[in-house]
């Protein structure tokens, strides 16, 4: 029995030049989204956006736009994009539903950054904890407590409790009582 070298060609052929065009499809579309990246941060930097909202929104405009050029080479192959963008939410819905909490204080971290009530070397109170702002990340936020500690606040506690910000404002004034 021989083996016609000439029909696994035939058939062969075409999906090898899927593959190449897929992964060609990968490559520059991995190196056009790295380059379009890089002009992104670099406008945001100079409007003067804060580095950790800069840093969070690049690495989400970089996932989505992988996700894109990863679905469409999987298209090039001849896999179903409708069913691979399908998979691709219901993970992204499981991811979602699984890390709630942590999604709601990344969600407070940037309302945070956008919006500023506090900057880093303020002396605030926020839901009861007291202390000098050392860090503002997009999860938490860290307090160097009047004692001497670092208290780490969760983003959404901060969000939703009432923050004093006692370094606001150049002048406070104090009442002394004297008997």
């Amino acid at each position: 029995m021989s083996f016609p070298v000439a029909e696994y060609l035939a058939i062969a052929r075409p999906f090898l030049i899927n593959v190449l065009a897929a992964l060609a499809i990968f490559i520059i579309g991995k190196w056009a989204v790295g380059i379009a990246l890089n002009l992104l941060k670099k406008a945001m930097t100079r409007g003067r956006m804060d580095e950790t909202l800069v840093s969070f929104l690049s690495n989400v405009i970089y996932g989505l736009a992988m996700a894109v050029v990863i679905i469409s080479a999987l298209g090039q192959v001849g896999v179903s994009t409708t069913s691979a963008a399908a998979i691709l939410g219901g993970a992204a819905l499981a991811i979602g539903l699984s890390l709630q909490g942590q999604l709601s204080s990344l969600a407070a971290g940037v309302i945070l950054i956008i919006f500023r009530p506090f900057k880093k070397g303020d002396f605030v109170k926020i839901g009861g904890e007291m202390g000098v702002v050392d860090e503002i990340k997009i999860i938490h936020t860290v307090l160097k407590s009047l004692d001497n500690q670092f208290v780490i606040v969760p983003n959404n506690n901060v969000t939703t409790n009432v923050i004093t910000n006692f370094s606001a404002l150049p002048t406070r004034r104090v009442d002394l009582t004297i008997g």
